[in-house]
């Protein structure tokens, strides 16, 4: 077989060391050096040749994570590495995927294009906030479910009236997916925004009373529209409300707005690191998936046996 080589960039060290473990393999050594004026030179301390390289990276904020990313995949294709491929368990600029307004960037499909520009042979992410930006790229796209994750947390919570609630009409697809796979009902908060992050109004379709409810989302930034979503089913009868989503991006006063909300908790993954703790955040790690989708790859398995 193709060897196969696991190598990080410093923003998600925290989470590759963790994806190897669970592969069963050591991290790759790699050399970061960063000049005075912050430019960066990733250099690789052992040979690629002739291996399936995989990088992980997610791609939160700053841009310099971007940066290390496409200088590494530059690096491994100029060092002859069989193939390149992008575990990217965050891909950031997703929510820019349409001209939503006139004289706007498309980020997601620019992105997509800087990344096989470099050399990229194959993408890895999970939850992409629209599953069509899968098209933006021209080689193959392997995109994980968190639901693999969160399933099996919210089984061994055993509630007894189960019933899940999309917090807006763009996550309808995935509360319904959940509510299907549970055999449960499902409602949705429909918002109108006034500008990004900022909520006009909100309304709840459906009945929640006397209900355990899960709000479903990809991410969450500000924590806004979750926890106003959070608090209008409680105010219509919800016995208790609490969240999954699968990326924390937790900016601004994203913190402090979960912990003054009526969550029970707001589940999340390890794709983007935690800037604080919280009595109300509960952290699943997404490595095992991670490391079954490459050992799966490299076996020329199918990946559709990771999805619930």
């Amino acid at each position: 077989m193709t060897p196969v080589k696991l190598f990080s960039g410093d923003s998600s060290r925290y989470l590759a060391e963790k994806i190897a473990e669970a592969y069963g393999q050591p991290l790759g050594s790699l050399t970061l050096q960063k000049f005075s004026d912050g430019e960066m030179s990733p250099s690789f301390n052992e040979s690629v040749r002739g291996s399936d390289v995989f990088l992980i990276q997610s791609t939160f904020p700053p841009a310099d994570n971007i940066m290390e990313l496409l200088l590494m995949i530059d690096a491994a294709r100029r060092a002859s590495a069989n193939q390149v491929v992008c575990v990217i368990p965050y891909f950031g600029y997703a929510r820019q995927d349409r001209k939503d307004k006139p004289r706007v960037a498309i980020g997601a499909k620019l992105l997509a294009n800087i990344l096989m520009a470099a050399g990229a042979n194959r993408i890895m992410t999970c939850d992409l906030h629209a599953g069509q930006i899968q098209g933006f790229f021209d080689v193959p796209v392997d995109h994980l479910d968190g639901s693999a994750i969160f399933v099996p947390y919210l089984k061994s919570l055993n509630l007894d009236n189960l019933l899940f609630a999309a917090p807006d009409v763009g996550g309808v697809g995935r509360a319904r997916a959940y509510a299907k796979y549970f055999q449960a009902d499902m409602v949705v908060c429909d918002k109108h925004r006034k500008r990004a992050n900022e909520i006009a109004s909100m309304q709840v379709i459906g009945d929640v009373e006397g209900a355990d409810v899960v709000l479903v989302d990809d991410l969450v930034d500000t924590a806004g529209t979750i926890c106003k979503a959070a608090a209008i089913i409680k105010d219509k009868g919800a016995r208790t409300v609490r969240a999954i989503c699968t990326h924390p991006v937790l900016s601004g006063a994203a913190y402090d707005n979960i912990e003054n909300s009526v969550l029970e908790e707001i589940v999340i993954t390890d794709t983007i690191p935690l800037r604080r703790e919280s009595e109300k955040i509960k952290v699943l790690t997404v490595a095992p998936l991670f490391s079954e989708a490459i050992q799966k790859l490299m076996t020329h398995g199918s990946i559709s046996s990771l999805f619930i």
